[in-house]
């Protein structure tokens, strides 16, 4: 089965959309950090990878550096609460290889044919 990972450091948020994936029969697992992503990726191997940019810490362009730098072929997808036209972080994760930035709130329907698209399901 293939597996989604969701870091995000707001419980709300990872569960809520871990939820939404796991009644859609996608194994969804979650990290509240980078450093418990890069453990789960290291076990797991999930196909994908939902990522939002701004957590404590370790921030979201630094974990996907550090995604990609270890496989990859793993998808990520950015999520944050900014807009991308505000700032260069847009362009950083595109050089860096994330495949889209989405904004918060999340835009189920949206997310959903993304994931199932990545996912090839």
């Amino acid at each position: 089965m293939a597996k989604l990972l969701i870091v995000d450091d707001e419980i709300d948020v990872r569960e809520f959309a871990a939820n939404f994936f796991r009644r859609r029969k996608i194994d969804a697992l979650t990290a509240s950090s980078c450093e418990e992503a890069m453990e789960i990726l290291e076990k797991e191997k999930p196909l994908l990878v939902l990522l939002d940019i701004k957590m404590p810490g370790i921030d979201g362009i630094e974990t996907l550096r550090r995604i990609k730098e270890r496989d990859q072929n793993v998808k990520v997808i950015m999520v944050t609460s900014r807009k991308p036209e505000e700032e260069e972080t847009f362009d950083k994760c595109r050089q860096l290889g994330a495949l889209y930035y989405i904004h918060k709130p999340l835009e189920l329907d949206e997310l959903e044919k993304i994931v199932l698209r990545e996912l090839s399901l």
